[in-house]
């Protein structure tokens, strides 16, 4: 029988999904239907993460260093994520796809956001500390509390109060040798990769750090390369969610550690 048949190959669809990770094993993937889903070509993508942010439903991830429809039941196929990829590497087709799965996505996203504030670990370098100025040795740290990467920071950490905030990508620090006395002197880090870490999370949590404090200022210092560019976006996007009325400065830097352009960014 036709039917038996096609209801055959639909489960076997079902748990090919299932067994490559697309689709967690214990929910039911929605029924198989031609629709306009997102398409990414891997050749052309560059990490840049541009589509993570702008995806609302939370599709698309960085995987190794690519973007990567994670779920198909979460693509709702409108393509709201075309316009915000650099490389145009997206597309929208119309190809077989399990249905859009509402309800599938809403507890994807209610996830997500529950993690951000769920410590990963209990690890003793969690514990927040403050820094008095070190004043021994020939070049003294300015670091001034711990820890400084932006998953890990508390929105309620003390450092951020009144603070000149300095978003930072953190391959900058191993290019600059005068990272520590010509930006960090003075100011509150949080430290992020916009390419391999995952970039909602990170406009979650300084959205929360933007709400929470009376910070003074914001300044976004990045590389030169394109994938690095994603964390001025996300500063973007994290002022818009916190209704702050706040610009920054948004410094990129080269490869060898020279601050190649520096300029003001109006939210």
């Amino acid at each position: 029988m036709p039917g038996k048949c096609c209801l055959g190959s639909f489960r076997f669809q079902v748990l090919s999904f299932k067994l490559r990770g697309l689709v967690p094993l214990n929910r039911k993937v929605g029924c198989m239907a031609v629709r306009n889903i997102v398409k990414i070509d891997q050749a052309r993508c560059n990490g840049c993460g541009l589509c993570v942010t702008a995806c609302a439903e939370g599709a698309i991830e960085i995987v190794d260093g690519k973007a990567q429809l994670v779920s198909e039941i979460y693509c709702d196929g409108l393509g709201a994520c075309l316009g915000h990829c650099p490389q145009g590497a997206i597309s929208v087709e119309k190809r077989q796809a399990p249905a859009f799965n509402e309800q599938a996505t809403h507890e994807h996203l209610a996830g997500r956001e529950k993690a951000l504030y769920a410590p990963p670990l209990v690890c003793p370098g969690l514990t927040a500390h403050t820094f008095a100025p070190k004043q021994a040795g020939e070049v003294p740290s300015q670091l001034s509390h711990w820890p400084v990467q932006l998953r890990l920071l508390s929105p309620t950490a003390p450092c951020f109060q009144e603070a000149d905030l300095l978003l930072v990508a953190d391959c900058v620090p191993f290019a600059m040798a005068d990272f520590h006395c010509r930006f960090l002197q003075g100011h509150s880090l949080a430290v992020g990769c916009p390419k391999l870490d995952d970039a909602h999370a990170y406009v979650e949590k300084l959205a929360s750090i933007l709400s929470a404090n009376k910070v003074r200022s914001l300044t976004v210092v990045h590389m030169e390369v394109p994938c690095c560019s994603g964390l001025t976006r996300i500063a973007r996007e994290a002022i818009r969610q916190s209704g702050v009325d706040l610009s920054f400065d948004d410094v990129t830097i080269g490869l060898r550690g020279d601050v190649l352009k520096v300029q003001a960014v109006a939210v």
